[in-house]
C-alpha cells in the first residue's frame, strides 16, 4: 500500500510541469514564492523559484498534498531545509 501511495505521489510530481506560474508562501518566513512555468516538481529534481523577487534554488525531497495546497519539501544551496506550501 505504501508502494502505491509513492507511486501516485511520484506520477502527481511529474504532473505538476506547470503552463503558468505556480504561486504559494515559504513556510518558516511566511515570504511570498512562486515557480516559473515549464519546470518539473519532484523529488530529486532542482528547482528554480523566486522568494520575494530573489530567485533561488532548491533540491525537492519530497511533495505533499495537504488540503487546498501542495507541500514542497527541499533542501536550499546552503544545506537549509525550506517548505513551500503552493496553492493548488
Amino acid at each position: 500500500m505504501v508502494h502505491r501511495k509513492t507511486i501516485r505521489l511520484a506520477v502527481a510530481g511529474a504532473a505538476l510541469t506547470l503552463l503558468t506560474a505556480w504561486s504559494g508562501t515559504e513556510s518558516e518566513s511566511g515570504a511570498s514564492v512562486e515557480i516559473e512555468s515549464g519546470q518539473l516538481v519532484r523529488p530529486g529534481r532542482e528547482i528554480e523559484y523566486s522568494r520575494d523577487g530573489v530567485s533561488q534554488t532548491l533540491d525537492v525531497d519530497s511533495i505533499r498534498r495537504s488540503g487546498s495546497s501542495v507541500e514542497i519539501e527541499g533542501t536550499d544551496g546552503s544545506g537549509n531545509s525550506v517548505t513551500l506550501e503552493m496553492d493548488n
